[in-house]
């Protein structure tokens, strides 16, 4: 089937002019960062405009490294969930420097920031944390936050995908942590569990 522009554009995002593949590249500026996707989707629908109408059914993943396309999955998949939700992807691109413009613009449009990595804990997403804490972001209570990285564990050794299942970081846990912090699905409590057994 070959890779036309559609599938190029669905598979990374870009908006292709005219549909045709470029022929040359353009450079892209040092730490900048872009928004891939809206809420709606790359083709958003007039049905589309139900979508995220307060800032509490907006959520925004922020994703930095190869977790982009399992963050764009994530989202078509929340909003296929729940039509109140709009899910933004960005992807972050660089980690020094911070592009802490795209970073506000995200934080003052959305009640939720997920950040994600294939780095362990004090890497990308506690370096977007520190920026947000020093900036204000946390003052009001009005923004939930959360890093999804590799945990602090031993892998066996497997494919990528499945090394990728173990730490927590396909395209699932992603929905679960959105569908999570957005109130969509209960959490057990853990004492709830025992009484249980």
């Amino acid at each position: 089937s070959g890779y036309g522009a559609e599938k190029l554009q669905n598979l990374f995002g870009y908006e292709l002019e005219n549909g045709e593949v470029p022929t040359k590249g353009i450079v892209m500026p040092m730490g900048k960062g872009r928004i891939v996707r809206r809420p709606g989707g790359f083709n958003p629908s007039a049905s589309d405009n139900i979508r995220g109408q307060s800032r509490e059914d907006r959520v925004a993943i922020l994703s930095f490294g190869s977790r982009l396309h399992d963050s764009l999955i994530a989202a078509n998949d929340v909003e296929e969930k729940d039509p109140r939700l709009g899910v933004t992807v960005a992807d972050a691109r660089f980690m020094k420097p911070l592009d802490v413009d795209l970073i506000r613009e995200l934080v003052d449009e959305h009640s939720v920031i997920i950040t994600i990595e294939e780095g362990s804990i004090g890497g990308f997403g506690d370096h977007v944390m520190h920026f947000l804490s020093l900036d204000g972001a946390f003052d009001e209570g009005n923004l939930k936050f959360r890093p999804m990285v590799l945990p602090d564990k031993y892998f066996e050794a497997g494919t990528q995908h499945e090394q990728y299942e173990m730490a927590g970081l396909n395209h699932e846990h992603i929905l679960g942590t959105v569908l999570r912090l957005t109130n969509r699905v209960d959490i057990p409590v853990l004492e709830e569990i025992l009484e249980d057994q």
